[in-house]
């Protein structure tokens, strides 16, 4: 047998932190629910299963709900859906929506039962409230049985770094449970979990367009293959993820150190689907002024998104042409006392906001000159 696994679609989500582009965002998400359903379809998945959060949570509007159920129902074979932990099965949710009736090839799972189909048997497990300590998986015993035993989940697989405490999820619960593979949701990277002997029986798909800067391998689905019961599955990881996101981090120590930010922003490329983020500290030397205000231009003018974080990057001390260029008088007075804090403050919100006061004293001094 052959489906496709993928999860945290997100759809719904805010995306607040991008501003403007957050509509863009938003409406990528429901393109790449298309993607998904036609790399299924190019992979010759018999089947969609969907691991939980497929939407932001249970209030969002209802027209996206409709929109999701018509485009799975664009897939000519069965899609099997649990809720997650933003979207769970509770009285008004999102799974009470008519769309889910109306298309014959969708099944919610609502049950933490078997259900047994001609390929395989699967064993759902729905999350019925936001927040539990329980083992979401712990009432699957899948050792006794003929056809490939498949599991979907919601939770933390227990050793992630910072992972939350709820929905804990054993790292050996595939094994330990007899299933051939255990398809995961909440973690929006596509993570496997290998035996010993290096076979995989459970993995997060990710989520299936990236939500969010910092997401190491996210916009991805999971073409997995088992040939029959017993027999290690193949895991084809597949691109459904059109945005970039995209950290520039960089510690500048020299003058004309930002030349090579600059370079590497032009050549970013698609700059249109592209969301980057760039976050300098260090030191900023006088004559690399103009290369800042570079780097901000670019930023909001190549690319669909763009931020610039300098709240750890501070005059050089000994740059004395943060003074001598400036005229005897106010401006040099402000210049000198916005520079010794910037450098000697012990509160780093201090700094950066001394920093970007001093920045903005020179370009109005240039103004005022012009």
């Amino acid at each position: 047998m052959q489906f496709l696994h993928s999860s945290d679609w997100q759809i719904g989500m805010k995306a607040e932190s991008v501003g403007r582009t957050a509509e863009r965002v938003r409406e990528e998400r429901l393109e790449a629910a298309k993607r998904v359903v036609q790399a299924a379809r190019d992979n010759g998945a018999e089947m969609v299963f969907l691991s939980g959060d497929v939407f932001e949570d249970n209030a969002v509007d209802r027209l996206l709900v409709r929109k999701v159920g018509e485009i799975l129902r664009a897939f000519p074979g069965p899609v099997y859906i649990i809720p997650g932990n933003h979207d769970p099965l509770v009285p008004g949710s999102v799974w009470e929506h008519s769309v889910w009736k109306d298309a014959a090839n969708i099944t919610v799972l609502s049950k933490s039962e078997p259900v047994e189909l001609d390929q395989c048997i699967l064993f759902p497990c729905p999350l019925h409230e936001k927040y539990s300590t329980k083992n979401p998986t712990a009432w699957i015993d899948a050792k006794n049985v003929t056809k490939p035993a498949i599991g979907l989940a919601h939770g933390n697989v227990e050793g992630i770094p910072n992972g939350e405490p709820d929905y804990p999820i054993p790292r050996d619960a595939a094994n330990r449970l007899g299933l051939d593979y255990l398809a995961l949701g909440h973690w929006h990277s596509f993570a496997r979990y290998d035996t010993g002997d290096g076979v995989c029986r459970m993995a997060y798909a990710g989520t299936h367009e990236t939500t969010k800067f910092g997401e190491r391998d996210s916009g991805n689905v999971v073409v997995v293959e088992i040939a029959h019961h017993g027999t290690p599955p193949k895991l084809t990881p597949v691109k459904t993820g059109r945005l970039d996101w995209r950290t520039v981090e960089r510690t500048v120590d020299q003058p004309q150190s930002l030349e090579a930010v600059i370079e590497e922003l032009g050549r970013l490329d698609p700059p249109d689907a592209t969301l980057v983020r760039v976050i300098i500290g260090g030191v900023l030397f006088p004559e690399d002024r103009h290369a800042l205000v570079r780097i901000e231009e670019l930023l909001a003018s190549r690319f669909l998104f763009g931020s610039l974080d300098t709240s750890a990057l501070i005059p050089a001390p000994d740059g004395e042409g943060w003074i001598e260029s400036l005229a005897s008088g106010s401006f040099r007075e402000a210049a000198v006392k916005l520079r010794s804090q910037a450098a000697q403050s012990a509160n780093p919100a201090e700094r950066a906001v001394a920093t970007h006061a001093l920045l903005q004293l020179f370009e109005l001094y240039e103004r005022s000159r012009a």
